[in-house]
């Protein structure tokens, strides 16, 4: 993931699959029409090799030890969510095959197959990859208060600009006005307070502020103000308050942020420390790289002794602590999900995601 060299030739493929017969055919097969292949025998080690690399397309078999392919599928979608994905299997009507078939971005193949059938899928795939990830990644976290964005989403942001996106975070309340500095300001925003432009700096982000207290029709100013820098950085992911939250100007941040990222293709929400117990997510990220990252961040709010409790450095690590039980990682930052595109192809509903306010 975190590894920035281009890919050789014409795509970089990760097969992994226990039978080494196949193995050594798809490898002489791709090499000699451009590709880079590598073949793993086990989940285990095709799981680290995805989190540590990038990769155009991976090739998994139905039955792997210690772990079966649509469960590899499954914490791929997590990783990496948008990456071609192709299901080997010698029996075309088990229902789990057709299962992972469901699924965007996922395919199978039937042993046996010939060379150029093989090859022909691949390059249709990888070719299927590099154009939807042609365009720019972009990040937009929006929060009602100094500080919302970073106790919800600081570790992710920083994750984000760790993989070279540009993040932008829009507050829509700066609080307290103080002398300018810090990070870079957006055109048509003012420049944040050193509070709020060296938490923006620490997390290697733009910074957008509106605000929206003392104007009239503060929901109309905040879906304007929305609107503004959705046109000026164009993200492709989003970030904003949930819906389940006790606080009447989290749930008004969330509806003017879902309904002006009609276009955006993944929409997260992250938790607040007022949220209810219906919070209840359904995406994680892992940030153990980025905890101190989000702390220092946090830490420059504490002049605002209206969310000060919340700054709580012991409070911060806690909630993370416990978030990662649900996933491979020691710290995570949880989300409800109102939409992704790259691993449901609609907006879900049920447990774990959030209510979409179209």
């Amino acid at each position: 993931m975190g590894d920035s060299r281009p890919a050789a030739g014409r795509g970089r493929v990760l097969l992994i699959d226990d039978d080494r017969v196949f193995g050594l055919w798809a490898t002489k097969v791709l090499e000699a029409r451009g590709f880079e292949i590598e073949h793993v025998l086990d989940p285990m080690t095709g799981l680290r090799q995805i989190e540590s690399q990038p990769w155009d397309l991976v090739i998994t078999d139905v039955e792997m030890p210690r772990m079966s392919g649509l469960e590899f599928l499954e914490r791929v979608r997590r990783m990496v969510p948008g990456i071609p994905v192709v299901v080997v299997t010698a029996h075309p009507t088990v229902d789990r095959a057709m299962t992972a078939l469901r699924q965007p971005a996922t395919d199978f193949i039937n042993k046996p197959i010939t060379a150029e059938e093989f090859a022909a899928k691949v390059a249709a795939l990888v070719a299927q990859r590099r154009a939807a990830t042609a365009k720019p990644a972009s990040v937009l976290a929006i929060g009602a208060h100094p500080g919302d964005v970073e106790i919800g989403a600081g570790g992710a942001l920083l994750a984000h600009r760790a993989a070279g996106v540009a993040v932008t975070i829009l507050t829509l309340s700066p609080g307290v006005a103080r002398e300018a500095g810090g990070a870079e300001g957006v055109a048509g925003e003012a420049a944040g307070g050193p509070s709020a432009g060296g938490a923006a700096q620490a997390l290697g982000a733009r910074l957008g502020l509106a605000d929206l207290a003392a104007a009239a029709g503060a929901e109309l100013s905040a879906g304007s103000a929305i609107d503004m820098l959705i046109a000026q950085t164009h993200p492709t992911v989003l970030y904003a308050h949930s819906f389940h939250d006790t606080q009447p100007d989290h749930r008004a941040a969330h509806l003017a942020a879902v309904g002006a990222a009609r276009g955006i293709e993944r929409v997260y929400c992250f938790q607040s420390p007022s949220a209810t117990t219906e919070f209840s997510p359904a995406h994680f990220t892992v940030i153990d790289d980025h905890i101190a990252g989000k702390l220092a961040a946090v830490a420059e709010f504490a002049a605002f002794p209206e969310v000060r409790d919340y700054l709580d450095p012991d409070q911060i690590t806690s909630t993370a602590l416990y978030w990662a039980r649900y996933c491979e990682g020691r710290h995570a930052e949880a989300f409800e999900v109102v939409r992704d595109l790259a691993v449901t192809g609609a907006a879900p509903r049920g447990r774990g995601t959030a209510e979409a306010a179209f």
